[in-house]
């Protein structure tokens, strides 16, 4: 068997690509889903945490330095 011969038939392969494209047409058809959007489901909940644990914080913290810097100012 030769390096360059390919691991499947041709019909093989041609099955295999037709049921991934079904697959894929399936779940875009169904439930109308990029995998920008599966991304964006799985970074949400993440990025809540974060915010809700370092926003107030930060927020404080700018909100400070601003204050000290407009009273230094007058």
């Amino acid at each position: 068997m030769e390096m360059d011969t390919p691991l499947l038939s041709r019909s093989a392969s041609a099955a295999v690509d037709s049921a991934f494209a079904s697959l894929t047409h399936t779940v875009l058809s169904q439930n109308a889903r990029t995998l920008d959007d599966l991304v964006k489901d799985m970074l949400r909940p993440m990025l809540k945490s974060w915010l809700d644990d370092n926003l107030p914080s930060l927020v404080e913290r700018l909100v400070r330095a601003e204050i000290e810097r407009v009273s230094r100012g007058r």
